[in-house]
């Protein structure tokens, strides 16, 4: 089981102060939040991709592996890549370039986005989300797998030939999540090339995202990749925590109360009641954390949003102490404990490379 967090990178001003940081401070601080991530024995950072204010992280791999040069072992994500409106090549490339930087410790959230605008900027078409995501990504798996590619689509120029550089880390691709927030076609896509699926599980009630795990499981096992609980699932959530639970409600009540993405709508109480928000001491989160297995099954990676809606970066690493001394050490103990021989653990590189090494050598023995 992995653990993490993910982030946003919303520019936000600070209710309770009134002051709003500056980019680069936002910029930096989602370095020094990636880093106090590894200090505290998380397994994973994320970063989302946007293109509109008020977000910085409109080049993940930039970021990304500005931080692999300052960690050693936290594997490196997205939360969002933009399927629809990057290049394929592109994205094949920088991935693969930022594989070789940091050792294998990467993965890739492919995703839609949430902001319709962004189309355009690049040139497509919003009426043609769905469709772009899945012949973007037919592209992108065959050039990560095949070294000569010859290509002809509805949305880009063909290829005729063409190698992307550099080949992938050992000739393993970057394993991939697919995450979608409503999209059934998206949980279909991922159970067919048999990646994984995440759920940011955020901002609505439990039963939404178990419809579309539960879709993704099973057609992974129709697909042929294994039953639906050897299936690959990731989970958002999203939490705030003091030692003292009123103490938590009550210095996150003005950041609920003004956040641009909640702010302003059901109160703070209905919101945790209704979705996986949890506002409290650790062993508040301990519990409901726990309650997601109940929901969902076995699954393979928990992140965690906790740097926005514009808590300073002081907060922020306040948090992460408190998840990583208090929470993710009882989460590990928990979830461990009756969980399935044949559930696989959290996707990393060293394991990608031993399941390939391993297929080639059935496939040998085989022929002999």
């Amino acid at each position: 089981m992995q653990f993490g967090i993910f982030s946003v990178g919303d520019v936000t001003t600070d209710p309770t102060t009134g002051r709003t940081p500056s980019e680069h401070e936002r910029i930096k601080a989602m370095v020094a939040i990636a880093r106090k991530a590894e200090e505290v024995g998380l397994d994973v950072f994320a970063t989302g991709e946007h293109h509109n204010p008020p977000f910085v992280p409109s080049s993940p791999t930039t970021m990304l592996g500005y931080i692999a040069a300052q960690t050693d072992r936290i594997i490196l994500s997205t939360s969002t890549t933009l399927i629809t409106t990057n290049d394929p090549v592109k994205i094949a490339e920088d991935f693969a370039m930022l594989q070789h930087l940091a050792e294998g410790r990467v993965d890739v959230m492919m995703g839609r986005g949430n902001t319709g605008p962004v189309y355009p900027w690049f040139g497509k078409d919003i009426r043609q989300g769905i469709p772009l995501a899945i012949e973007n990504y037919a592209l992108l798996h065959q050039l990560w797998r095949e070294e000569v590619v010859d290509w002809q689509g509805r949305f880009r120029t063909p290829l005729q030939g063409f190698t992307a550089t550099p080949r992938p880390l050992d000739d393993v691709p970057p394993f991939v999540w697919h995450g979608s927030i409503r999209s059934p076609e998206i949980a279909e896509q991922a159970a067919y090339y048999g990646d994984g699926f995440f759920a940011n599980n955020i901002f609505w009630p439990k039963e939404h995202f178990q419809k579309l795990i539960d879709l993704y499981r099973e057609r992974y096992a129709h697909y042929g990749h294994g039953t639906p609980e050897q299936a690959v699932v990731g989970l958002g959530g999203q939490v705030f925590m003091r030692k003292n639970s009123q103490d938590a409600v009550r210095e996150f009540r003005p950041y609920f109360d003004n956040a641009p993405v909640y702010g302003h709508g059901p109160s703070l109480e209905e919101f945790t009641e209704q979705t996986p928000l949890t506002v409290g001491s650790p062993q508040e989160v301990v519990e409901k954390t726990l309650t997601f297995r109940e929901t969902f099954g076995d699954y393979q990676r928990q992140l965690f949003l906790m740097d926005h809606a514009g808590l300073p970066l002081k907060t922020v690493l306040e948090q992460l102490d408190l998840l990583g001394e208090e929470v993710v050490p009882v989460l590990r103990r928990e979830f461990a404990k009756g969980r399935p021989a044949g559930v696989p653990e959290g996707p990393t590189h060293a394991a990608l490379v031993a399941a390939r090494d391993a297929r080639e050598n059935e496939t040998t023995e085989v022929a002999r």
